[in-house]
């Protein structure tokens, strides 16, 4: 048997299936589109959903695909088994009512003894108790002998999940040998290392209807995962997905950046495991743009690159080196994931600069934890609250493991039992706060829509359109029910459907459009327009007036004034996506939009706040590109001819096989769906009114464009003109005026300083100081002065008696100021103004506090001041005691 490497098997399966008239797919993203059950794609028919329930029509009966997926639900055993990986690549081939089990069946076999050449003898397929038309084929027409084929029941070779389609497994075996396992588990079916699954069909032929009730499908469904790395160990004959090629290599990698090998130390082998494994899940999910946050995907995303970073330590790593190891994630895996060389910079960045801020979290996390140990020392303590270790994990991502660490050095632990039930909490939090939905999409009224509905989007040339309504929804009260209906009448809230539509529906960060619908009986108010799964078009809002019937003709009519400036806004928002990349870098990428009738909103990835000069680079480079009239053009072509031309594609985005290209003349190139101006002379002008971060590694950008942007100017005149006039000056002086009064007022404070440094000063009278354990002390009460005039007076006091210890009070306004303040020498002795200051300020009814050399404090009754200082009196007795 050949020993093929990673790349070579993935591109020999999707070729084989391309001979079987299978549509090859690139990978999808790891970000699911229109499925909030999922954080992440997990599984390789994960993206395909709308296509097995119906809701979708797929673009072929038949697709092969090679999807990357993450799973972290077993992320405690990474490292630890030779199974278990957070990232993984499922080999799939999928049937959508086309071909089933018979040629599902041979093409498994044909794949893995023919054009692999695994020997067929060391394969076993097994199959679903009672499905005796699979055990059939693989007998009578692959001739595998009966006992070789092996029947499991329903917890192994039955698939389902809730209410809708499932079905019988048949799943192949491989025998690795007796070298892998002897023992009463090393079976088939068992759980030992010898007998390892390498291919599984799913017969998608039933319904459940949640009930146990199976009936038959009208369209039967094929669903095959094969797990790549998994083939790879077959092939390659290694232990495990570690050691395959393309993990080997990681293993080689990190070793030479640790100065140590792998396999030389079981207890590192578990830190080289999961740092593989870590940084290659980060390294696909920063090219699919997730970012690290403090929740959803960006929170798998930091808690692998730091769980990652924390074994670097343990195997001696200095600095940050993820980015390093990223980057041979790259050069192994591009061949079949393009993207990775094409976000090559921004992936890199992410991860160094999501490293270096966990080394800052590791420094912050030792010292809270010491601090934390030497209250449990005073306390006689030996076992840290759960809900401190959690604090220390969740708020500072300070992993529970290196918790465990410090603490067992010390001969302390964790309350186990209280740290799993913070974070049982934490995950109740995150999982009421996910939609609920069941595995094959949300149930809602409009997945009751026939599926074979289209609509025809026709607005990017005419903003009115005559058209047959397909469909509609009568939207209900949050306590009704929506439904279906043939009508919508005077007053009711819906959704209307139709063949062909003019209104742009919400995409991209364009809001979508507004408008009318006009039947023969019934006005129709568009108040927003949604996409549908599917490829249909929904306008929601209310009947105005009249009836709208389903099956009539209807006029559609978008409002222009609200689509003009949208466009405006759209456009210029390519215009400044292409400004910051010149001003700031290639890095730069769209992190997200928003633009409507009114501004634009802009995010982008970029690591720290723009300067003023930047910002204003930035807008000049926007506002000479509007100046220059240039067209916009916009033109469809194929992906590939789209990348080739320069055109740029956006994190995370969902691109078919043909793409709408928009050009702004020689400065800006991107794929983009939305609608936009003519002309750059449509703009008119751009302003970026703010600038700040939202995220980790992302900025927003706020702007306002044409009629806005002048409205905005000439609030911003009335206001530059009501300002002048409150300050007796013209527009033009205002701000010598402001300086001219800036430096009145800080001459008038300086003068009123000194005015109150000397009343108080006068109004010491007599001192009367009296030494205590060789100590000058004298407390004083003042009218007038204020915490600068007191701490001005204890210095000069101090000057007069070097080793004074000096207590004030004074009375500014009817609030007591209190102040105390000691000389070195007097500190040596035992004197602590902090100390002395928080016991009195309560007699005040304040609080303060401050050094052993300097305190203050405030309070509410003046009255109680002589009684004060009696106190303070005492207080430094009481400290100053030989």
């Amino acid at each position: 048997m050949q020993k093929y490497g990673v790349n070579e098997l993935r591109r020999m399966f999707l070729e084989f299936f391309e001979e079987k008239q299978h549509l090859r797919m690139k990978s999808f993203s790891l970000v699911p589109h229109n499925d909030k059950s999922l954080l992440l794609i997990n599984s390789g028919m994960a993206p395909l959903k709308p296509y097995f329930t119906g809701q979708e029509i797929p673009p072929r009966k038949r697709v092969t695909t090679c999807q990357k997926c993450i799973r972290t639900g077993d992320i405690e055993n990474i490292g630890k088994t030779a199974r278990h990986g957070t990232f993984f690549e499922m080999l799939g081939n999928f049937s959508f009512g086309d071909y089933f089990k018979e040629e599902a069946i041979h093409w498994a076999w044909e794949f893995l003894t023919e054009r692999v050449g695994i020997p067929a003898d060391r394969l076993y397929p097994s199959v679903y108790l009672d499905d005796d038309e699979a055990f059939r084929i693989w007998k009578e027409e692959i001739g595998i002998a009966p006992e070789r084929i092996y029947r499991f029941g329903k917890e192994d070779n039955f698939w389902e999940h809730g209410a809708g389609p499932c079905g019988p497994c048949s799943e192949i075996y491989y025998d690795r040998g007796e070298k892998y396992g002897t023992g009463p588990e090393d079976v088939m079916g068992g759980e030992g290392d010898r007998f390892m699954e390498v291919w599984n069909i799913v017969f998608s032929q039933f319904n459940n209807d949640g009930h146990g009730v199976y009936t038959e499908l009208e369209h039967k469904n094929i669903d095959t995962g094969m797990g790549l790395e998994r083939l790879a160990v077959v092939c390659q004959d290694v232990l495990s997905l570690f050691d395959v090629d393309t993990n080997r290599a990681m293993m080689e990698e990190i070793g030479a950046l640790a100065h140590c090998r792998y396999e030389e130390d079981p207890e590192k082998d578990v830190s080289f495991r999961i740092i593989a494994d870590h940084v290659k899940s980060c390294t696909f999910m920063a090219s699919d743009g997730i970012l690290p946050s403090n929740e959803g995907r960006g929170y798998v995303f930091r808690r692998l690159l730091r769980r990652a970073a924390r074994h670097g330590k343990i195997l001696g790593l200095k600095g940050r080196f993820m980015a390093a190891l990223s980057q041979k994630v790259i050069e192994l895996s591009k061949d079949g994931y393009p993207e990775l060389e094409e976000k090559r910079e921004m992936i890199l960045r992410v991860i160094e600069q999501e490293e270096e801020r966990f080394q800052n979290t590791i420094d912050k996390g030792l010292e809270i934890l010491s601090e934390l140990q030497e209250e449990m020392k005073k306390r006689g303590e030996k076992v840290l609250s759960g809900e401190d270790a959690f604090r220390l994990y969740d708020t500072f991502g300070f992993p529970p493991d290196l918790t465990r660490e410090i603490l067992s050095d010390k001969g302390q632990s964790i309350d186990e039992e209280g740290f799993q039930k913070a974070m049982r909490l934490q995950r109740e939090t995150a999982r009421a706060a996910r939609k609920s939905t069941n595995y094959m999409g949300r149930d809602d009224i409009y997945q009751r829509l026939d599926p074979k509905l289209r609509t025809e989007f026709t607005g990017y040339h005419s903003l009115t359109e005559r058209s047959k309504i397909t469909a509609l929804v009568r939207l209900a009260p949050e306590d009704g029910e929506d439904e279906i209906v043939d009508v919508l009448t005077d007053g009711e809230r819906g959704a209307v459907l139709t063949e062909r539509t003019p209104f742009y529906a919400t995409m991209g960060g364009q809001v979508g459009d507004t408008g009318s619908i006009l039947g023969g009986e019934g006005d129709f108010t568009v108040e927003e327009t949604i996409h549908l799964q599917g490829g249909k078009i929904a306008e929601i809002g209310t009947m105005r007036s009249g009836m709208l019937k389903a099956g009539e003709e209807a006029e559609l009519r978008v409002d222009p004034i609200r689509r003009e400036r949208t466009a405006r806004n759209h456009t210029a928002t390519h215009l400044l996506h292409e400004a910051l990349r010149e001003v700031l870098g290639n890095h730069v990428e769209q992190a997200g939009a928003y633009y409507d009738d009114k501004r634009l909103r802009f995010d982008f990835t970029h690591f720290e706040a723009l300067t003023e000069e930047e910002i204003r680079k930035v807008e000049e480079i926007v506002n000479r590109e509007i100046s220059k009239l240039t067209p916009v053009k916009t033109e469809e072509m194929s992906l590939e001819d789209a990348k080739k031309s320069g055109a740029v594609a956006l994190f995370g985005e969902k691109y078919g096989d043909r793409v709408r290209v928009v050009s702004v003349g020689d400065f800006s190139k991107e794929l983009c769906g939305g609608t936009h101006v003519a002309n750059t002379a449509e703009i008119q002008g751009l302003k970026i009114l703010s600038e700040q971060g939202i995220a980790s590694g992302v900025r927003r950008i706020e702007a306002l464009t044409s009629e806005n942007l002048m409205a905005y100017f000439s609030e911003e005149e009335e206001l530059l003109r009501e300002a002048a006039k409150l300050l007796k000056t013209e527009p033009k002086h205002l701000s010598e005026r402001i300086l001219a009064l800036e430096k009145e007022l800080k001459d008038s404070r300086a003068e009123a300083e000194s005015l109150r440094a000397k009343l108080a000063k006068e109004s010491m009278g007599e001192l009367s100081v009296e030494e205590i354990s060789g100590v000058s002390f004298l407390a004083k009460a003042l009218e007038g002065a204020d915490g600068n005039s007191l701490r001005e007076l204890g210095d000069q006091l101090k000057e007069r008696y070097p080793d004074a210890f000096i207590v004030l009070a004074s009375d500014k306004g009817g609030k007591p100021c209190l102040m105390a303040t000691a000389a070195d020498s007097a500190v040596k002795k035992g004197a602590d103004a902090g100390a002395l200051i928080r016991a009195v300020a309560p007699i005040l009814g304040g609080g303060g506090g401050g050094r052993p050399n300097m305190a203050q404090a405030g309070g509410k009754d003046t009255s109680r001041i002589p009684e004060a200082l009696e106190k303070a009196r005492e207080i430094a007795k009481e400290q100053l005691k030989a």
